[in-house]
């Protein structure tokens, strides 16, 4: 088969024999954020800064964001400057500034892990980056078990998509689709196996894990900020360790409840960060995950 365990072992920066204690730093983010309560919905960016003032010293919250690359005081401050640059979108997974923080202060995990790890810089260094796998290829020869759609790039295609839309308007989840289909072969295999677990359990006449974004370039995700999206940088996106899932379309189906198990028990088990960023939920793979990956077997294929 095409990937094996030796493979797709990660070297993040988790690799260290200590490590902050993960599930600490994400109740004291779900607390910081909790204490917004009924305000999180009027939270200025006055109260949001003084709230990340007097909490990222303590050591719950510290102990990730001293231990990433950038370190605690550089960390702070760019979670400041998101804080001070807000501003409401309806493209942005962030609705409320407490959104906005809770998604970034949980990126952190993403940049403990992998923050060491080089950026693809532009959309040519993502195309041509060795440790990347194609997709689309996978794809047609059914090695994938999950679901993702290319961007419609040309008029026609554009036009095809949008007159798909009216006519079937949720026959697929509303996502643009991805601009590049590569991934980091160890991504692709969790992909792979989620998808499978997903499939084992959901009722008949299910779709299969649909993914929405996978590796972009900083190049993209800047691009992706200026028109209002949540796109953080740094981001493990940008790196190949990361991949956007579809969640609120299996809604229709029965199954999103299903969906943000897996995904959670995943979590809990260190081997993925999880983001509920609505829509679609983010998830990072963890350095350690990829010791413990199984070869890809032949699947159903994406289409």
């Amino acid at each position: 088969m095409w990937l094996t365990g030796q493979d797709v072992a990660g070297n993040g920066s988790a690799g260290g024999s200590r490590q902050p204690d993960l599930a600490t730093y994400r109740a004291a983010v779900a607390d910081l954020v909790a204490q917004a309560g009924g305000r999180a919905q009027s939270w200025t960016a006055r109260s949001a800064e003084q709230a990340l003032l007097r909490r990222l010293p303590e050591p719950a919250l510290a102990s990730v964001l001293s231990a990433t690359p950038a370190g605690l005081d550089a960390t702070a401050e760019r979670l400041l400057s998101e804080v001070r640059n807000y501003r409401p979108s309806a493209r942005s997974s962030a609705a409320t500034l407490a959104g906005l923080v809770r998604i970034s202060l949980l990126a952190q995990i993403d940049a403990l892990w992998w923050g060491d790890c080089p950026a693809y810089r532009t959309d040519a260094d993502l195309r041509g980056a060795a440790d990347l796998i194609d997709l689309d290829p996978l794809r047609r020869s059914g090695q994938l078990g999950f679901r993702y759609r290319r961007q419609a790039v040309t008029l026609l295609s554009r036009a095809a998509r949008s007159a798909e839309r009216r006519a079937w308007p949720d026959r697929t989840p509303r996502t643009a689709g991805l601009r590049l289909a590569r991934t980091r072969p160890q991504a692709a295999a969790l992909l792979n196996e989620l998808a499978a677990e997903f499939a084992r359990h959901v009722r008949a006449g299910t779709p299969p894990l649909w993914v929405t974004s996978l590796t972009r370039s900083v190049e993209h995700q800047r691009q992706l900020r200026a028109l209002g999206y949540t796109a953080l940088l740094p981001s493990s996106h940008c790196a190949g360790y990361a991949a956007d899932i579809e969640v609120a379309w299996f809604r229709r189906f029965g199954a999103h409840w299903l969906l943000q198990r897996l995904l959670l028990e995943r979590q809990e088990a260190g081997q993925i960060n999880v983001i509920d960023e609505g829509q679609a939920w983010h998830i990072c793979l963890g350095p350690a995950a990829g010791h413990r990956l199984s070869p890809v077997a032949a699947g159903r294929a994406g289409s």
